[in-house]
């Protein structure tokens, strides 16, 4: 069969798929899936009923993202990552930081969804301090290059720019630009990509 990408629209972690998809010039057919609704097929992909879910050719279902993106390593085109460990280990290492943000901002925004008796201030707070350390360490590590593509898009590039295309969606009033000028001025070259502009999560 044809490859399928199971995904959400407005998840960040499948956004990363489908612009790895994208930047490697591969076909892959996309089927949305919302995992929380009651007819969700989802965890017939995927036993923890999350997306991204990657059916390949030859039938294998692959998850969570980070496995996707090697996987997608193994079918050509342009790469994403280092072949060599060594090399690949900061690559991973600011794709797993940048993930890691976007773990706390979906928790944060998971959190104060909750009706206002039932919502944990401290949960919050907590998420957000770990977004703002996240995002100083983001900016150290591209002031360094530690794992960023330079000339070339790599996955960590594209990891922490749906990272911070999904605190624009949901965390418009952290203002992240305002504190990071150098993640600012880097992301605004990113977002401009066609992988990227066609990726934008619908407002809802």
């Amino acid at each position: 069969g044809a490859m399928k990408l199971i995904a959400s629209l407005t998840s960040p972690y499948a956004r990363k798929i489908r612009i790895a998809i994208a930047e490697k010039g591969l076909t892959c057919a996309l089927e949305v899936d919302i995992p929380w609704l009651p007819e969700t097929n989802v965890p017939a992909y995927n036993p923890l009923g999350k997306v991204p879910a990657l059916v390949a050719d030859d039938g294998e279902v692959w998850y969570d993202s980070p496995v996707i993106s090697l996987y997608l390593e193994t079918l050509g085109g342009p790469p994403l990552m280092p072949v060599d460990r060594v090399a690949n280990l900061p690559v991973r290492q600011t794709e797993a930081l940048a993930d890691g943000i976007t773990d706390a901002a979906v928790t944060a925004f998971l959190e104060a969804r909750r009706p206002a008796g039932q919502q944990d201030a401290d949960t919050i707070e907590r998420q957000l301090a770990k977004i703002q350390r996240g995002l100083a360490a983001l900016e150290e590590r591209l002031l360094q290059r530690k794992g960023f593509g330079g000339a070339l898009i790599n996955i960590a590039d594209i990891a922490v720019g749906c990272t911070l295309g999904y605190l624009d969606f949901r965390f418009g009033h952290l203002h992240w630009r305002t504190t990071h000028p150098e993640l600012s001025a880097w992301a605004a070259k990113l977002f401009a990509r066609p992988s990227f502009a066609s990726t934008v999560p619908p407002a809802v």
